[in-house]
């Protein structure tokens, strides 16, 4: 086969092209990631706390995004919701927002699982300390939670970064558009692709060396096996 990878390569503004997108699809997850993961904590305090009718409504928006498909979420908060509630954002926002629901959902679920693995008696303890259950709860078991499920936080949030492609079906000019831009004027969909493999690839290395060398920095504390 004639592979001419320099058809995309020689083109400076294609190379433009994918390094903006690559740009704007980290900064779209990271920020996704934050706003999430806040989200997520309010989420599963409220799950954790047995808050009466208001954990019911957590439980089925959290069993809700996790059971639907990314992509049919996208499509509701872009062209579902503006409908509904009469407004209209931008695409990025509106994709920004339906990461933000999903990355919530099931940070949520991550850190409810992790409330699980702190003794009873570090809980017992602290109260009999006099603690109030709202110091328990940021104290005691919110970061010995985030300590413990890190690892399944951060696979999770490489897991969604690999799947923000699809946010190019509203078109967002993320990576994934970006490749389709190149691919419409070059007809090189073999190469292109295959570029873009490589640089989603580079990119999820790069978050999981970041994100290790955040755990080490933030969690010396815990020993990790």
């Amino acid at each position: 086969m004639d592979f001419r990878f320099f058809e995309i390569y020689r083109r400076g503004d294609y190379l433009w092209t994918l390094f903006e997108g690559a740009l704007f699809s980290i900064a779209l997850t990271v920020g996704a990631a934050i706003i999430g993961f806040l989200f997520a904590l309010v989420l599963s305090g409220v799950r954790y706390g047995q808050i009466p009718y208001v954990r019911h409504l957590a439980t089925s928006y959290v069993e809700f995004i996790r059971n639907t498909p990314l992509i049919v979420q996208l499509f509701f908060v872009a062209f579902g919701l503006p409908l509904l509630l009469g407004y209209q954002w931008p695409f990025w926002a509106h994709a920004l927002l339906a990461l933000v629901l999903n990355f919530s959902a099931y940070f949520s679920e991550i850190l409810r699982a992790g409330y699980g693995t702190v003794p009873d008696g570090q809980r017992e303890a602290a109260a009999a300390l006099g603690m109030g259950n709202l110091l328990i709860f940021f104290k005691i078991v919110l970061p010995q939670a985030v300590a413990k499920m890190y690892p399944s936080l951060a696979s999770q949030f490489i897991f969604l970064f690999l799947t923000t492609g699809v946010i190019s079906e509203i078109g967002v000019n993320d990576l994934t558009q970006a490749g389709k831009f190149i691919d419409s004027r070059t007809f090189r969909t073999f190469e292109v692709f295959f570029t873009l493999t490589v640089l989603y690839i580079a990119i999820s290395l790069s978050f999981k060396v970041i994100l290790a060398g955040l755990q080490r920095r933030l969690f010396a504390w815990q020993v990790v096996r």
